[in-house]
């Protein structure tokens, strides 16, 4: 990683646990740095033993995946690892059936974990896999980046993309465990830790002012203090936790808060393959333009849409459509949006950092306030 992007936090010793209160199907989030090691302890004491899946990516595996097939070995674990290529772009049916195939070859039963460890997009295809065999696996997840930290490991939804969207192909299923290590941010390139803090900016958007305030000053501030980092990632899961709680499959609306800049992003993900952007690049862009189109309706003043885009700019975020992509080439990117329905989606606008709320808007009718 790049000199500056990111203190060595090893020696921070504050863990904090964040509850997804679901009832009997609650699991635990812990944030810390050091506790990867304690996965197998973990997982032994939900009763799990014998054989287990441990499915990462071929970077993190190299870095991680010894680390972590001890720790679940020590615990009464035997762990049969599979691998698959870094990148947006192996998140497909493709890639979900190498993966479906050789947990099958390993005699996995219905009781057997499915670990993932890696990403955001790792941990999406590994909750997918687990989901989809044998009627359903157990998986804990261990995300190593901050968008997987704060966001994506979060929550239970799962699934691959498809060429004509984002997530297209998927369902919802909810982790045993999720472990968030900070210190496995140590290795991230800076170009990832950058695009992670998007998810962070974006849950001071949409509920937490003085997150944002903070990050306003300085977004690169807590990557620099460990203490700070793991109070961060905690405070972002514990509003995810709580939206989750209140909406778990998005049958009330309310977890349609979390889209804020999705939209948009997902469809400038789709028209570029899913290769040029990374996912926290596409949501600053989303987030700029979802700013814009609430300064357009109304629902919030220059001021705001100007805080949003300082912010993600001094976090070295990109801002702007790119000048490629044209506007009815974005406008059918967001119409194949899995938020789609009727014809309209349900698009999330600032009304005040902090507060967010909601309109029922075409594909065009986005585009055309951009």
């Amino acid at each position: 990683m790049a000199s500056g992007a990111v203190a060595r936090v090893t020696a921070v010793r504050q863990t904090e646990e964040v509850v997804v209160d679901l009832g009997a199907r609650s699991y635990p989030v812990v944030v810390g740095a050091g506790v990867l090691d304690g996965v197998g302890e973990r997982l032994a004491a939900l009763g799990f033993r014998g054989r287990a899946a441990l499915v990462t990516s071929e970077r993190v595996g190299k870095l991680y995946g010894a680390r972590v097939g001890g720790a679940l070995r020590r615990a009464g674990l035997e762990p049969i690892v599979v691998e698959m290529p870094d990148g947006e772009e192996h998140k497909s049916m493709a890639w979900m059936a190498r993966i479906q195939d050789r947990l099958l070859e390993a005699g996995l039963d219905r009781h057997s974990p499915v670990v993932g460890l890696g990403g955001g997009v790792l941990t999406d295809v590994a909750g997918f896999a687990a989901a989809t065999l044998l009627r359903g696996l157990p998986t804990a997840l261990l995300p190593t980046t901050l968008v997987g930290q704060v966001d994506a490991a979060i929550g239970g939804k799962t699934g691959v993309n498809h060429a004509r969207g984002k997530n297209l192909i998927g369902l919802f299923h909810q982790p045993r465990l999720v472990i968030a290590d900070v210190t496995t941010l140590d290795t991230l390139p800076e170009r990832e830790l950058r695009a992670g803090l998007a998810e962070v900016i974006k849950y001071g958007v949409i509920g937490d002012a003085a997150l944002f305030a903070r990050l306003e000053r300085d977004p690169k501030a807590p990557l620099g203090d460990p203490e700070a980092l793991v109070a961060m990632v905690a405070g972002c899961c514990r509003q995810k936790a709580a939206v989750v709680t209140a909406d778990e499959r998005e049958e009330t609306g309310a977890r349609a808060v979390l889209n804020f800049g999705h939209t948009v992003a997902h469809g400038l993900e789709a028209l570029t393959d899913y290769r040029e952007w990374l996912h926290g690049e596409a949501v600053a862009m989303g987030m700029v333009a979802a700013a814009r189109v609430s300064r357009g309706l109304g629902r919030c003043g220059a001021e705001t849409v100007g805080r949003i885009e300082g912010t993600l700019k001094r976090a070295g975020l990109p801002t702007d459509i790119p000048k490629g992509i044209t506007g009815p080439a974005l406008a059918q990117a967001i119409r194949s949006d899995k938020k789609s329905a009727g014809g309209k989606i349900r698009f999330v606008v600032v009304e005040d950092i902090g507060r967010t709320g909601f309109v029922e808007l075409s594909s065009e009718e986005i585009v055309s306030r951009l």
